[in-house]
């Protein structure tokens, strides 16, 4: 179960009931003409489900001997995916190893390489366009590390998740290596319950089922007008944007660090534009994991620039209780008042603690309570972004689904390498 807690200072004014239905209706207008198809994915991927059980029946080749699984792929084409992996692989202690290559820093792909045992590896290969240049280079890179000859059996060893008729889906074609597609209308960044997330984390053996079951479930309660919530707080994030154009994400628990990084892509790519009026625009994103980070940021928060919301996401119950030991030590006993408790409450009231500092100090904050980290609760967190994320959109007047500000830096690196090839 997730509960969606506000603090009243978060809301100035309450909307009034037509302009909250405004833009409820603009957002089932992108849904219904198909903006953008990240709405209907925990309907729609149920065909991915069947299709990737299809073919694990039909070619058994590797998968009897699979022990790892490679990702290699960029920002929307891993992040989604990684967040679920890291917030659940502590609950399946037989799920496959998953190794994610992301950036291009040779350190850092060389010792992954050694960790990674070529005839238990499926590696997979993830890229919307199908020419994503970080991704295709590592591509190229493990295809000469491993020795992988893509005539033969090794095509088995070798999946691709793109656009159909994408430069790599057509690759995937000659090669008789297995494709998997992304919808048209899915961008990177809203892309995790398709295929992207659904194959590695199905093949990985986590139950896809439930996480589209969760982000299903909140969608329709959505859409059935039961989160008014979620519009209450899109409009109060963009009615005050000028006034608090930071948003902060304070996730306690290490297992939600991957969801944090997730949604500083989401929010930032898809927010952060030129309006209608040819203004800039945007809402900046922060992650921090508590309680680590507010032994670094609090300070910022609470006697810094005034600039900040603060959503706090606590999990109740980490399934796993590990007591503080009743040991006093010599000089440090004042801290002996939390011997007997677990770590789970130590957390949880550090997470209430920081939480009402702030409302003290007036700073905007609401909070969503995780009763645990499970499947169902992780799905719906990713649609509940998702939308708030769309509501947004709609209320900055801006195209929530492009990203026309990455496009000059990809263009100049272009310009660069053919430069020095002499092209």
């Amino acid at each position: 179960m997730v509960t969606y807690e506000k603090d009243f200072s978060l809301q100035r004014d309450e909307p009034g009931k037509a302009e909250m239905m405004d833009v409820f209706h603009a957002i089932e207008k992108e849904a219904k003409e198909g903006v953008s198809g990240y709405y209907t994915l925990p309907e729609d991927s149920k065909m991915i489900i069947e299709e990737v059980e299809s073919y694990v029946g039909r070619e058994p080749g590797i998968f009897v001997s699979l022990e790892t699984i490679v990702v290699m792929g960029i920002g929307g084409s891993s992040l989604g995916t990684k967040a679920i992996h890291a917030a659940l692989e502590s609950k399946y202690t037989e799920a496959k190893n998953i190794f994610f290559l992301e950036n291009p820093d040779p350190v850092s792909l060389r010792k992954q390489f050694d960790r990674i045992d070529r005839d238990k590896t499926l590696f997979i290969v993830v890229s919307k366009s199908g020419s994503t240049i970080e991704t295709t280079s590592i591509f190229k890179a493990a295809i000469d590390h491993f020795d992988l000859h893509l005539e033969g059996k090794d095509a088995q060893r070798i999946m691709v998740i793109t656009d159909e008729n994408s430069p790599l889906d057509r690759f995937a074609a000659s090669y008789s290596i297995k494709s998997f597609h992304i919808p048209a209308n899915v961008g990177g960044r809203f892309s995790v319950l398709s295929s992207v997330g659904i194959v590695p984390l199905m093949l990985a053996g986590y139950d896809v089922q439930a996480i589209l079951e969760g982000a299903g479930s909140f969608a329709k309660r959505f859409f059935e007008v039961e989160e008014e919530h979620l519009l209450r707080k899109a409009r109060f994030l963009t009615q005050y944007r000028d006034d608090y154009p930071v948003t902060v994400l304070f996730s306690y628990g290490d297992c939600l660090e991957n969801f944090t990084k997730w949604f500083v892509q989401l929010w930032g790519e898809s927010l952060g534009k030129i309006d209608g009026q040819g203004r800039h625009t945007g809402l900046t994103p922060v992650g921090h994991i508590g309680s680590v980070d507010q032994h670094s940021f609090l300070q910022l928060i609470i006697e810094g620039m005034r600039d900040k919301t603060v959503t706090f996401i606590k999990i109740e119950n980490f399934d796993y209780d590990l007591e503080i030991p009743d040991i006093s030590l010599k000089y440090i006993e004042k801290v002996d008042y939390v011997n007997g408790h677990t770590f789970n409450e130590l957390i949880d009231v550090e997470c209430d603690a920081t939480r009402e500092s702030l409302m003290a100090k007036k700073i905007p904050v609401d909070r969503i309570v995780l009763g645990k980290v499970d499947e169902a609760n992780i799905g719906e967190l990713i649609m509940y972004y998702e939308i708030l994320t769309s509501a947004c959109g709609i209320m900055m007047n801006i195209d929530t689904y492009d990203q026309p500000g990455v496009e000059l830096g990809k263009q100049i690196l272009v310009k660069k390498f053919r430069k020095e090839a002499g092209k």
